[in-house]
C-alpha cells in the first residue's frame, strides 16, 4: 500500500492494500477507503467516513467534516461515498445530521469539480456532474444523470431530477425537473424545454426523446394549471417510462417545482 511518509493516518482507518495516500494526507478515526482509491495529496478524510473503490480525490478536498448545522452537537453521523468518483480540488463533502437521518451519500461515476460543496444529508445518485462551485445545501436530494452548473445552489430540501440540466450560475428554490433545462436565480428562475443534447449523450432513445417534448408541450405550454396539465397529459398513452417518471416527480413534489 503506497502511503506517503508525510501522511497522518488514525490507528482505527481500514485502508485496503490498493488505496493510495498521498502526501500530506490526514486520514481520521473510522475511516474506511477501498482498493484503487487515490488521495493526490493534503486531503483531509475526517472520521467516520467510508469511501468505495478506484475513487480519484485531489488535493485539499475536504471529506466528511462535521456538519454545518447548529443543531449538531457532536453525534455518531456518517458520509458514504460510492466507487470511481472524481472529486477535484477543494471540494467539501459533510456528514449527516441526526434529524437528517444521520448519512450523507455520493454515489458512483459522479464528477465534482473544484470547489463543489455537498451539505448534510445530501444524497447523491450515480453518474452526476456538479460543476465548478456547485453547492448543494442540507438534505438536498441529486438524481442520476443530473448536471448542477457553475456557481449554482440549490436550496435545503429541494430536489433535482434524473437527467435534470441546472444552468450556471442558478439558485434553485424548489424542485428542478427531470430531463428538463432549469436556469435563473430564485423566483426568476425557469425552465427551457427537454435538454434534448443531453439526453442524446446518455443514450435515451430519440423517441423517448419526442415524447418528452410533447408532454413538456402539455405540461407547460397549454396555458392549463399542474393538476389539470397532468390530467391531459394522462389521457394520452405514452410508451417511454421517461415520461412515467416525470409524472411521478411532479405529484411526488412537496415544496413545488420549477416551471
Amino acid at each position: 500500500m503506497p502511503i506517503h511518509p508525510t501522511a497522518i493516518i488514525d490507528a482505527s482507518a481500514e485502508i485496503a492494500a490498493e488505496a493510495e495516500i498521498g502526501p500530506y494526507c490526514i486520514i481520521g478515526p473510522g475511516v474506511r477507503i477501498g482498493a484503487g482509491t487515490t488521495l493526490l495529496s493534503h486531503v483531509h478524510i475526517h472520521r467516520w467516513t467510508v469511501i468505495g473503490e478506484n475513487n480519484r480525490i485531489s488535493s485539499h478536498v475536504s471529506m466528511g467534516s462535521d456538519p454545518q448545522d447548529l443543531k449538531y452537537r457532536g453525534e455518531h453521523t456518517r458520509l458514504q461515498v460510492g466507487s470511481r468518483n472524481d472529486i477535484r480540488e477543494f471540494a467539501t463533502l459533510n456528514r449527516g445530521t441526526a434529524g437528517g437521518g444521520g448519512l450523507t451519500t455520493v454515489g458512483d461515476d459522479n464528477l465534482l469539480m473544484a470547489c463543489a460543496h455537498v451539505a448534510h444529508d445530501c444524497h447523491v445518485g450515480n453518474q452526476t456532474i456538479m460543476a465548478n462551485a456547485g453547492t448543494l445545501a442540507g438534505h438536498v436530494e441529486v438524481a442520476d444523470h443530473a448536471t448542477v452548473g457553475a456557481f449554482s445552489a440549490v436550496l435545503q430540501f429541494c430536489r433535482v431530477g434524473p437527467h435534470a440540466f441546472i444552468g450556471g450560475f442558478s439558485v434553485i428554490t424548489r424542485d428542478a425537473l427531470p430531463y428538463i433545462k432549469t436556469v435563473g436565480a430564485r423566483n426568476e428562475a425557469k425552465i427551457y424545454g427537454i435538454n434534448s443534447i443531453g439526453l442524446e449523450r446518455r443514450g435515451i432513445a430519440p423517441e423517448s426523446i419526442e415524447e418528452l417534448k410533447k408532454a413538456y408541450r402539455i405540461l407547460f405550454r397549454s396555458g392549463l394549471n399542474t393538476g389539470d396539465a397532468l390530467a391531459k397529459a394522462r389521457e394520452r398513452q405514452w410508451q417511454s417510462e421517461e415520461v412515467a417518471v416525470l409524472f411521478r416527480f411532479i405529484e411526488a413534489s412537496a415544496h413545488g417545482f420549477i416551471r
